[in-house]
């Protein structure tokens, strides 16, 4: 056995929902940001490859549509999923999937100092 492991953790989360409130991204207009930590159930050993994309987009079509889809801040226990829009692009809601590859702790692995 030579030890390596390879964890894959994968989800879905609707990142907002913002017409049943009159929300910022359904309403407002310019620079917008919706941002949320995802933490890993099981720590990797280092920091993951993440793949994250839209599940559901459901959107004005009298605007244009406008979105940049983010993994940040990846560590071995999470990231940040980000979505921005701009300009007068009316989003309602959001769902995105996402998964994550890479190494996990194994115990036959040692800490050498």
């Amino acid at each position: 056995m030579n030890g390596n492991t390879v964890g894959v953790e994968s989800g879905e989360t609707v990142l907002f929902s913002d017409f049943e409130d009159g929300g910022e991204m359904w309403t407002g207009t310019g620079q917008r940001e919706r941002r949320q930590r995802i933490v890993f159930s099981t720590p990797f050993k280092e920091d993951p490859t993440v793949q994250a994309s839209l599940a559901l987009w459901d959107v004005d079509n009298a605007t244009v549509m406008r979105a940049d889809l983010r993994s940040e801040n990846i560590t071995e226990d999470g990231f940040d999923l980000v979505f921005r829009t701009w300009g007068d692009t009316r989003i309602a809601r959001v769902r995105i999937a996402w998964f994550a590859i890479g190494p996990l702790h194994h115990e036959e692995d040692w800490d050498v100092y």
